[in-house]
């Protein structure tokens, strides 16, 4: 009777340890600036397939993004590792699976700092219906970039963009499930809807254009840039219009960390700082044959700011 009770009570130690075991191996790594640093190598976290800012190119990983990383790991005196991000539903989903918990599939795959990501005050402190903090759980900083949308559009088939009216008369392109798409559906009375065309990005909206399959495209002006680049022999041209009724035209980007890691956040911002202020930042943009909007966090700091449509 002895003997079967110590081995009942030895059996649930066993288990209350495996338990403890597998959650501590089920949870995703505590990677502060110390044990960075110490492990010789940074995790961060870009989004796959994302010309021109993180994308693969014969197996290398290439792009804005990347750059950026690298360069902040140099200055860390780590090795730069990549950590490629498929994008779930919301940001929300990607900063939970990527930064702070981990991916319910891969938990211990984690990236120490994510790029890329809206460096906006009142979408960080942005409340559920419960009234809890959405984004406790991460720190946004280091606005690098201010992005903006853009159309760029074929002058075989319309003369200029001066107004988004001319699109009810010329197909545009537009990547599916984004603002451009709901903005021109529902613009001008929905006037618009039936030659709005939608593709599954912005390259394969401007392989359409080069097939006359549409006569513009609208996206993110560094995509826009990137694919003007590409098919620079095309004759395709930016277009100077704006987009009224559209809301936010413009927005900084940053990053993010995990809100226990603010050390590391602090020395990854200092280095974007630099960046920023010194240039560097810009240059890697014209190297990648892209404008550089300078984010708007700077314009008080140093008097400046995108001026460019």
């Amino acid at each position: 009777m002895l003997l079967t009770r110590w081995f009942t009570v030895l059996a649930l130690v066993l288990s209350v340890s495996a338990q403890a075991g597998e959650s501590v191996l089920d949870r995703a790594p505590e990677r502060p600036y110390d044990i960075v640093i110490e492990s010789g190598y940074l995790n961060v976290g870009v989004y796959r397939d994302f010309p021109p800012y993180s994308y693969e190119k014969e197996g290398e990983a290439v792009g804005v993004d990347i750059d950026i990383g690298k360069r902040i790991a140099e200055e860390l005196e780590v090795e730069f590792r990549v950590h490629w991000i498929t994008p779930d539903e919301t940001l929300e989903d990607d900063l939970r699976n990527n930064i702070w918990k981990g991916h319910y599939l891969a938990k211990r795959r984690i990236a120490d700092v994510m790029l890329r990501v809206p460096y906006d005050k009142q979408y960080a402190y942005m409340r559920d219906s419960t009234g809890e903090v959405i984004n406790d759980q991460v720190v946004m900083f280091g606005p690098y970039q201010q992005e903006r949308w853009q159309i760029a559009y074929d002058p075989g088939d319309i003369d200029s963009v001066g107004t988004l009216a001319v699109f009810q008369y010329h197909p545009i392109g537009v990547e599916i499930d984004t603002l451009p798409a709901t903005y021109l559906t529902s613009a001008f009375g929905g006037r618009l809807r039936d030659n709005t065309h939608h593709f599954s990005s912005v390259r394969q909206a401007f392989r359409a254009m080069a097939d006359g399959d549409v006569s513009a495209v609208m996206g993110m002006r560094a995509e826009i840039d990137h694919e003007l680049g590409a098919h620079a022999g095309q004759g395709f041209a930016a277009a100077e219009n704006g987009f009224p009724g559209m809301g936010k035209q413009a927005w900084d980007v940053g990053m993010a960390v995990k809100h226990t890691h603010r050390q590391l956040g602090y020395a990854i911002e200092a280095i974007v700082d630099r960046m920023v202020r010194e240039g560097e930042m810009a240059d890697i943009f014209e190297r990648h044959g892209l404008r550089y909007g300078m984010p708007a966090f700077y314009e008080e700091i140093l008097g400046v700011g995108d001026e460019e449509p």
